[in-house]
């Protein structure tokens, strides 16, 4: 990619980042957003959610308290990604002028990129870095330096900051070690370094845990995730098995909701998002406020969801053991059809729908009022209306030209270094879909990475088959 590319890019990212937040004045929020926030201002090194993000905030705001400032680091940031990504397909694979045109145009003037960088969220950087750690999966195999390797391992390292999601990265940087060229010593140190920093990170989130918890636990979050997920299937099964020791005063609060709820409230689905755990009078928020009447919390809220955590974690799995069959029919089966069509969930609305903000926020980025103001709470529903089948499309049509590339892979067997990069991404993309289906309830702004990712290398092997004809 020449000089115009990147003069197009850094104008076009400047105009539509100033013409946005002329409409979008104020930053977008979610209850994720209030956690962030309430993290940073505390100082803790543990929260809910990963703390990376609210590491990233705390520090920002010994630079400025406004939310614009972040939201237009958190777009240019991810710009730059994109445009390393696209330059880097550019430098090794030699694409056609109407792939990288095409490809130009998608992805830098998306308003997906827009609505993303407003969240106070760790969406928008998690995406950003996980394009930087992509696109250098592609330099590990084409041109590895030593530097890249130290890089590298604290791309990873930040991004599993930001999101659990990344603790499936270093099993594909193994894999692009092993494809490198770099010598053994320096690949062995490429693979370790990335796991002894993150390892040292879940040493210390464990030990903070337990001192406020009373439990050493990585993720507070994951036993409300697993009960959630379990929850699904509970209306359809014969739960008559004693609970695990320690859950029994939870599963009388199991017994008497499911018992007591109308008709339809048993037929929710992960295509309705994390119902269990947003639901304020389903089980795990009525025990939570059940629990927290004897905690007194200084950390927003960290410890009485994490005093509660473990019993959820344990209740979860104890009925995912329990009924594997009804787990995969009520949770993974309807969670697999949401990987290819997933819901835009928050992206629908702006802040919620609400024109207000919580007192936290205004205090944090020095907000006249509590009030925000939009050009629309809704447009954006319409804006994005397209993407999830967008995100469909490009996997069935790119499995099906994956087929095509198979086929023909005899012929195409001389190039071998895009037929390395093509199956390392092909590994992370099939990775991605197990892990996403089996972790979460599906959310179209977590799978924005893969279709960045799948819709690239299509559009490259649709080339290279065509120059078979």
């Amino acid at each position: 990619m020449n000089r115009k590319y990147l003069i197009i890019a850094l104008l076009a990212s400047i105009l539509q980042i100033t013409l946005f937040k002329l409409l979008y004045p104020y930053a977008d929020y979610f209850s994720d957003s209030f956690s962030y926030i309430n993290a940073a201002q505390s100082g803790i090194d543990v929260s809910i959610w990963p703390i990376g993000y609210s590491k990233f905030l705390a520090l920002f705001h010994l630079i400025t308290t406004s939310d614009t400032a972040v939201v237009v680091f958190q777009y240019l940031v991810l710009q730059c990604a994109v445009f390393y990504f696209l330059h880097i397909l550019s430098t090794y694979f030699h694409p056609a002028r109407w792939i990288i045109n095409t490809l130009f145009i998608c992805l830098f003037f998306n308003p997906l990129h827009l609505y993303l960088s407003n969240y106070i969220s760790s969406d928008s950087l998690f995406l950003a870095i996980s394009l930087f750690w992509a696109t250098q999966l592609l330099q590990l195999i084409h041109r590895p330096t030593i530097t890249l390797v130290f890089i590298h391992a604290l791309l990873i390292s930040a991004a599993f900051t930001l999101r659990y999601n990344a603790m499936y990265y270093p099993l594909i940087t193994i894999i692009a070690y092993a494809l490198s060229k770099l010598s053994m010593g320096w690949k062995l140190t490429g693979i370790l370094l990335p796991i002894i920093l993150i390892g040292a990170f879940v040493i210390h989130t464990r030990n903070t845990a337990k001192t406020l918890t009373g439990h050493a636990q990585f993720s507070v979050f994951g036993g409300w995730q697993i009960a959630n997920n379990a929850f699904y299937m509970y209306p359809f099964i014969n739960a008559t098995d004693a609970p695990p020791a320690g859950t029994e005063e939870f599963h009388k609060v199991v017994r008497n909701y499911f018992d007591s709820i109308p008709e339809e409230l048993k037929h929710v689905s992960p295509w309705d998002g994390a119902f269990y755990i947003k639901y304020p009078y389903a089980p795990l928020k009525s025990f939570l406020a059940e629990k927290s009447q004897t905690i007194i919390d200084t950390t927003g809220g960290f410890q009485s969801w994490g005093a509660v955590a473990p019993v959820y974690g344990s209740y979860g799995t104890s009925l995912i053991k329990n009924h594997p069959i009804a787990f995969s029919r009520y949770f993974l089966l309807p969670n697999t059809l949401n990987y290819f069509l997933p819901p835009l969930e928050k992206l629908k609305v702006y802040n919620l729908g609400s024109n207000m903000v919580p007192t936290s926020v205004t205090n944090w980025f020095h907000y006249p009022s509590q009030e925000v103001r939009a050009i629309s709470w809704t447009i954006q529903d319409k804006i994005l209306l397209l993407f999830p089948a967008i995100f469909m499309a490009i996997n069935l049509f790119g499995a099906i030209i994956l087929g095509s590339w198979i086929s023909n892979r005899h012929k195409l067997a001389t190039d071998h270094l895009f037929n390395k990069s093509l199956w390392l991404i092909v590994v992370l993309l099939v990775i991605n879909c197990g892990f996403s289906i089996l972790a979460s309830p599906i959310v179209f702004r977590y799978q924005v990475f893969p279709m960045i990712i799948c819709l690239s290398f299509m559009l490259l092997m649709i080339e290279k088959l065509r120059q078979l004809r």
